[in-house]
């Protein structure tokens, strides 16, 4: 049992690599918090967790709004004590669009959940880590915060913002007992495809020019291992870095 005993906070855990995340995580032995906008899909994950003997609440959450965030830490302090890992895994898409034609709104909106989401449930996290004198974070990058153009410019914009902002925590904090790491996946079989409602054509044709160089999509279970390794003290001397999971994809 890598986890034996911890909690975490899993963002997004209602589908994809947040749910894959949260159910490793409790079978490894830790006791999760399952946070999603997704009420029904977050306690199906719980429900999940607790037939196989594991330790699980949902709470409803959006990470673009501050009370939902300090409720869903407090929450899981309440109930299980206190906090040991966070793992900011809640996102969403920009409709491939082009720097040409983003508006304030879907800027302002999707960086809101990738970005400020991610500062606000660090920041609300690092307040008990810093009393503790540990603890791990977890980021959900991407292979576009690495790369100039797998999405739209909004997407780029806040998963480069993401890879900055993990090692920035990662450093800073390290003294501290803290250790900040994100994961940059490429293309994961995931349902985050339904954040795009109406995708640009111009956009997606120009991101998706070096999708035949992909050498295969992953599993979200795949990108789940990565996640536990991060969170557990097989990582202990991997601090401030970014993981990529693609295949190789980037490489090319």
């Amino acid at each position: 049992m890598k986890l034996q005993d911890k909690v975490a906070v899993v963002t997004g855990a209602a589908s994809g690599m947040g749910k894959a995340i949260a159910i490793l995580y409790a079978k490894e032995g830790a006791k999760v918090v399952v946070s999603d906008l997704n009420e029904e899909g977050a306690q199906a994950t719980v429900d999940e967790i607790a037939s196989d003997g594991g330790a699980a609440i949902a709470v409803v959450a959006n990470v673009a709004k501050e009370e939902d965030v300090q409720n869903m830490i407090d929450t899981a302090v309440d109930h299980y004590g206190t906090l040991d890992i966070l793992v900011n895994n809640a996102g969403m898409m920009d409709n491939m669009m082009p720097a040409a034609e983003v508006t304030d709104d879907l800027w302002e909106k999707v960086l809101s959940v990738n970005t400020t989401g991610i500062m606000r449930a660090t920041r609300k996290a690092l307040s008990i880590f810093l009393e503790k004198e540990r603890g791990v974070i977890v980021n959900m990058a991407s292979s576009a915060g690495l790369a100039g153009s797998r999405a739209g410019a909004t997407y780029t914009a806040s998963k480069h913002a993401v890879v900055g902002y993990t090692k920035n925590v990662g450093f800073q904090y390290a003294e501290k007992g803290i250790r900040c790491n994100a994961i940059a996946p490429g293309g994961v079989k995931t349902n985050i495809g339904t954040t795009m409602a109406d995708p640009n054509e111009f956009g997606a044709a120009r991101a998706m020019s070096g999708s035949d160089n992909n050498p295969r999509n992953g599993e979200a279970g795949e990108v789940a291992d990565i996640a536990l390794f991060l969170a557990s003290d097989d990582s202990r001397f991997v601090n401030a870095e970014v993981i990529r999971a693609d295949a190789g994809w980037l490489a090319y």
